[in-house]
């Protein structure tokens, strides 16, 4: 369905402002639990070097960094790509609203 907005209407008004945000407030909230846990992620993916680079520290190969650190990366990313698929109810309300 387009919309053309022309500058004034046939009266002589100024067009109503119809801004929407592109998402949802559900959207934006499953953005930000995705932003957080794609930190937390990367966190957990940081650290176990060695100072000395003739010295192998054995941290480096835990299970912090082999496995809970991927799992909160991805996890992440799946969240994410949730957060822009899935439609908003507010959305739905709008475009079941106007074609009645």
């Amino acid at each position: 369905m387009a919309t053309s907005y022309n500058k004034k209407n046939t009266k002589g008004e100024a067009p109503a402002n119809n801004f929407a945000f592109a998402f949802g407030t559900l959207n934006y909230i499953l953005m930000g639990v995705g932003l957080v846990l794609l930190a937390i992620g990367y966190i957990l993916l940081c650290g176990g070097g060695s100072d000395d680079p003739n010295t192998f520290n054995p941290a480096m190969f835990d299970g912090r960094r082999l496995v809970a650190a991927p799992v909160m990366i991805i996890l992440g990313f799946v969240v994410e790509i949730a957060a822009i698929m899935i439609k908003s109810g507010k959305k739905e309300a709008e475009e079941t609203k106007s074609e009645e």
